[in-house]
């Protein structure tokens, strides 16, 4: 991933965000890009700091058509601590209807509060469009702790499918 390098329309299909809340992102910095010609590109390591340097935005007001949770882990892990490989993912999972989406969520958001020493920095950003019944995962952390949410979201979705 540390050599792809991506367009904002690319960016903000994998965040399920507006192509202009990317360059505002790029245009405030908080985002960092490099101008090839007239375009934008966003190399993968870039989008990974992004990720790793978004914060716990769990709203309290009731689920709209779309909905964001996004939870970042507290850093309480020693920040000398460098992993060596940090990996990130998109987990598309379709077909779920709000109470199926609020177990997930739920559930997710309780493993990565669990302080386990295999987060680290780990981050865990979720989108649910309520429209086409899709809930979007995003993983950003170390191999371990990609491998232990893909695992948990695999159990989750096949014990949904058992019921």
């Amino acid at each position: 991933m540390e050599n792809q390098f991506y367009t904002i329309d690319k960016i903000a299909e994998i965040l399920g965000l507006h192509h202009k809340t990317i360059r505002k992102f790029i245009t405030e910095g908080k985002l960092a890009a490099s101008k090839v010609g007239k375009q934008w590109r966003i190399s993968g390591h870039d989008l990974s700091i992004f990720m790793e340097k978004n914060n716990v935005n769990i709203s309290d007001e009731k689920i709209s058509e779309e909905s964001n949770i996004d939870f970042v882990t507290n850093g309480e892990v020693k920040d000398n601590i460098k992993q060596k490989v940090n990996v990130s993912t998109v987990v598309d999972i379709n077909d779920v209807d709000k109470e199926e989406y609020f177990r997930i969520s739920n559930t997710l958001i309780a493993l990565m509060n669990c302080k386990d020493s295999k987060i680290g920095k780990s981050t865990i950003n979720m989108k649910y469009d309520e429209k086409v019944n899709r809930l979007r995962v995003l993983l950003w952390g170390n191999i371990s702790f990609i491998e232990e949410m893909l695992s948990s979201i695999s159990m989750l979705v096949e014990q949904t499918k058992g019921e």
